[in-house]
C-alpha cells in the first residue's frame, strides 16, 4: 500500500481548550478523531519564540561555549550561545544579539547553517543555527535570568563533548555535528 504524504491532516479536531498560557508558551489539549477513526486527545505546547543558536568560530578554529544551570532539568549544561527569538525578530539579528549578550563577542560575518523543528511530536518550536566569524571581543550584556560561565575551547574538544554526551542540548548537538560534517571546523 502506497502512503500519500501531503499537508492534509489525518487527524480531525472536534474541540480544543487552552489549559495554560504565559509570555513564552501556550499549552492546548485537543479532542480528536485519530487517523484510525477513534476518539482521543492530543496535547501541544506552542512556543511564542524560536530557538536561535550561534557557533562563534575564531580564526584558529576555537569556539565558545556557555555553561548554565537549566531549571527544567535541575542540571548544569554546556551549550552554544543561544536564546529565544521573538516571532517578529529576524533570527540572524537575534543570533548576533544573543552572541553579544552571552559572550561579549561581536561578529562581522554570520552564516545560516540549519533550521530544525525541536520536538515536532508535541511542539511547534523551531530552531535556527548560525556560524559567526570575524569576531571582536566586547562586553557581555547578560539578562537577569542568566548566570553564565563562558569558555573558549578548541573545536575538536567541543566536538568530543558532543560525541561523548557532555553536551546534550539538541540545538548545540545539531550545530556542532553539522559544522563538523560540512568541514567548516
Amino acid at each position: 500500500m502506497t502512503q500519500k504524504h501531503d499537508d492534509i491532516s489525518p487527524w480531525q479536531i472536534t474541540s480544543s481548550k487552552t489549559y495554560y498560557q504565559n509570555p513564552w508558551i501556550k499549552i492546548d489539549e485537543y479532542q480528536v478523531i485519530n487517523p484510525a477513526g477513534n476518539p482521543g486527545i492530543y496535547g501541544t505546547v506552542a512556543f511564542k519564540n524560536r530557538a536561535v543558536g550561534v557557533v562563534p568560530l575564531a580564526e584558529n578554529g576555537d569556539t565558545w561555549l556557555v555553561g548554565q544551570y537549566r531549571f527544567p532539568l535541575s542540571q548544569y549544561h554546556w551549550e552554544i550561545p543561544m536564546g529565544g527569538c521573538p516571532l517578529d525578530e529576524d533570527p540572524a539579528a537575534c543570533a548576533l544579539r544573543e552572541l553579544k549578550e552571552e559572550t561579549g563577542l561581536i561578529a562581522s560575518e554570520l552564516m545560516p547553517y540549519g533550521h530544525v523543528h525541536m520536538s515536532n511530536c508535541i511542539t511547534n518550536e523551531e530552531g535556527f543555527v548560525f556560524v559567526a566569524r570575524g569576531l571582536a571581543q566586547g562586553e557581555t550584556e547578560m539578562e537577569e535570568t542568566e548566570v553564565l560561565t563562558v569558555r573558549r575551547l578548541p573545536f575538536d574538544e567541543v566536538f568530543a563533548m558532543v560525541m561523548d554526551g557532555r553536551i546534550t542540548d539538541a540545538l548545540s548537538v545539531l550545530a556542532i555535528q553539522r559544522i563538523r560534517l560540512l568541514g567548516i571546523a
